[in-house]
């Protein structure tokens, strides 16, 4: 997968913060070496994050994103400051700019109460160094720049580089549990949902995974899967399915094969899968008139048949025999208030970084309202939920 193809939610998010005109737009604009944000004396310039998508060394594909001032005023400002606090959700890296003729401010301070509290690695930047006589001895996550001049932007390049997490060290969807010369066969269903001319991101950042470990991987649709198993004369090591065909699947592939499925893998890669499989037995606990909140990551058109829309619901109504009311979100919209909910029911998050997704799921355990996945329930509801977690030993046995 080229730099330039790289999903944004398997981007390097780096946020910039700080107060109204302490140079945060100017120090995007030379790390980045682009005019990606609008610079002016007027404080206040930036008024909506900025996001862009490119590769920046030594780091690789990143998304980097400009916020307004965070000592924004006014109604206006007040809303600019809670869409910053938002960025702050989705930020894997944070970069604090600090004006060096004024140092650290309140609002600076509380900024760095924010990056702990939400366990985000932080640089802080001192931009302006052409305007001061004199620098102070700093700390190994403090630099002094200036933007105007470019003077140390090379070295805070590096600093922030320091604090992103090595590709090496980051979790496989499925390449750590399959070995070199495995044989994976993915079932992937082609219906009126599907999108014309392409498989889902999931599906191709499984296949790129197996390939990457050296193994084998064989698409078939779910019509076909029956007969692939007959005739390709290998055992799978495995077999991934779309969740929306788990039942027909799970009828026709032996129990000595490992079945599993995309959206299950994904609440794995993105670290909510122990929370998801804790909180899918909240759907016994449902009751007439209850309301059940259905979030997506991706904003995609809705189709006649669409999973969140139309299948899960009615598949929950079937198994609990109860009215059911349900709501939705997509795409970056979620709720900070959940209290009106008896259970969150989320996509696989492909469309989102692992932070965002985890910060979603952490709002729901924090109000007390439990949290699952689309794959991890569907296979709860029919029943196949211990066989398609066997694949983490950890997780079989807890079930």
């Amino acid at each position: 997968m080229s730099l330039n193809s790289t999903p944004s939610a398997n981007r390097v998010h780096i946020g910039f913060f700080g107060r109204r005109n302490a140079g945060k737009s100017s120090v995007v604009n030379a790390v980045t070496g682009q005019d990606l944000a609008v610079v002016s004396e007027i404080r206040g310039t930036t008024t909506d994050p900025v996001y862009k998508s490119m590769e920046l060394l030594p780091i690789g594909p990143v998304v980097i994103i400009d916020t307004p001032g965070f000592d924004d005023e006014g109604a206006l400002g007040d809303l600019r400051v809670k869409k910053t606090r938002q960025v702050l959700n989705k930020t894997d890296v944070a970069v604090l700019v600090v004006d060096a003729a004024e140092g650290k401010q309140p609002c600076d301070e509380e900024l760095i109460g924010l990056f702990r509290e939400k366990e985000i690695p932080y640089v802080i930047v001192y931009n302006k160094m052409d305007l001061i006589t004199e620098q102070r001895e700093l700390s190994a996550q403090e630099i002094y720049v200036s933007a105007l001049y470019k003077q140390g932007i090379h070295e805070l390049k590096e600093l922030i580089g320091k604090s992103v997490v090595a590709e090496d060290a980051r979790l496989k969807i499925v390449g750590d549990l399959i070995r070199s010369g495995d044989f994976v066969v993915l079932v992937v269903p082609i219906d009126s949902a599907a999108p014309k001319g392409r498989l889902i991101l999931p599906q191709q950042q499984t296949i790129h995974d197996i390939l990457e470990a050296d193994a084998t991987a064989l698409v078939v649709k779910e019509n076909g899967l029956a007969e692939t198993l007959q005739n390709t004369g290998k055992k799978p090591a495995m077999v991934i399915t779309d969740s929306q065909a788990f039942e027909q699947v799970a009828a026709t592939v032996p129990e000595d094969i490992l079945l599993t499925s995309f959206s299950i893998l994904m609440a794995r890669y993105k670290g909510f899968l122990n929370a998801a499989v804790d909180g899918v037995c909240a759907v016994d606990q449902l009751q007439d008139g209850d309301t059940v909140l259905i979030s997506e990551g991706c904003t995609h058109h809705r189709q006649c048949d669409d999973i969140g829309t139309v299948k899960l619901p009615r598949w929950i109504r079937q198994y609990t025999g109860k009215e059911i009311c349900f709501e939705t979100s997509s795409g970056t919209g979620f709720p900070d208030d959940l209290s009106s909910y008896k259970m969150v029911i989320h996509c696989g998050g492909c469309m989102l970084n692992e932070r965002e997704v985890r910060y979603r799921m952490k709002c729901s355990l924090d109000q007390g309202i439990p949290f699952t996945n689309y794959g991890v329930l569907i296979a709860y509801l029919k029943g196949i939920l211990k066989r398609s977690v066997q694949v983490f030993p950890s997780l079989y046995e807890k079930l």
